[in-house]
């Protein structure tokens, strides 16, 4: 039987190592996507890192008429939301940064806004000023009118009018996992990050309301919008 060669009997060993590098290649293919998609889903995640431990401070107040509040677990910036005040100006939800805000999606369809504005109306009213604001974007598509008119039978005067008759504000954050249904509530801090997020109406004025909002306040500086 013919020895064999040299070459031939390395070859084993070669291929054995051309297809760990290959592998390694793969998995760090793979790692840089996965890194990547990562990044472009929440681009400031590290920028949101203290959020997530004030969450965590506050979790435990999440309790009785706001039971329901899921504190954020993962940093993650809210979108650049853009709507329009009251006199039909441009309005973008990064020129809140510097206080904290609880941002409410309400429409004059959905029966459960309805019935949340006066709360929502009397935290502002409790707790609104240069730390804070309820900003409460009305998605009515038709007829601009029918919020308005809501709000002043309701008797709802201390919130600032906001609005998107485009909806655009819930797909954006739909579209983030943040909005499953109406109304849709986030609450976030100074940096616009997230603290937590509301599926359903809650009494957010209730003393169990005005403790958490309190904690979510706590240590921010004022810097209100213009």
């Amino acid at each position: 039987m013919t020895e064999p060669t040299a070459p031939q009997r390395h070859a084993p060993r070669r291929y054995r190592a051309m297809a760990a590098v290959a592998t390694v290649a793969v998995v760090a293919a793979l790692a840089g996507v996965y890194g990547m998609e990562r990044l472009r889903s929440n681009p400031a995640a590290s920028a949101c890192a203290a959020a997530v431990r004030k969450a965590g401070r506050i979790a435990p107040l999440a309790r009785g008429e706001i039971a329901a509040l899921a504190v954020a677990h993962a940093p993650f910036q809210v979108p650049d939301l853009a709507f329009k005040d009251g006199d039909g100006r441009a309005r973008t939800l990064k020129e809140w940064r510097g206080r904290t805000v609880l941002l409410n999606l309400w429409a004059t369809w959905c029966v459960p806004c309805r019935k949340e504005m006066p709360a929502l109306d009397a935290l502002q009213t409790a707790l609104g000023g240069p730390n804070f604001e309820v900003v409460a974007v009305n998605i009515d598509t038709r007829d601009p009118d029918k919020p308005r008119a809501f709000l002043k039978e309701a008797g709802v005067s201390r919130l600032a009018y906001y609005a998107d008759p485009s909806a655009k504000v819930f797909q954006d954050l739909k579209s983030a996992g943040k909005a499953f249904g109406m109304p849709t509530t986030l609450i976030i801090d100074r940096d616009g990050c997230e603290l937590g997020e509301m599926a359903g109406p809650a009494q957010w004025a209730s003393s169990d309301g005005i403790k958490l909002i309190s904690a979510a306040i706590a240590g921010d500086p004022g810097n209100a919008p213009h």
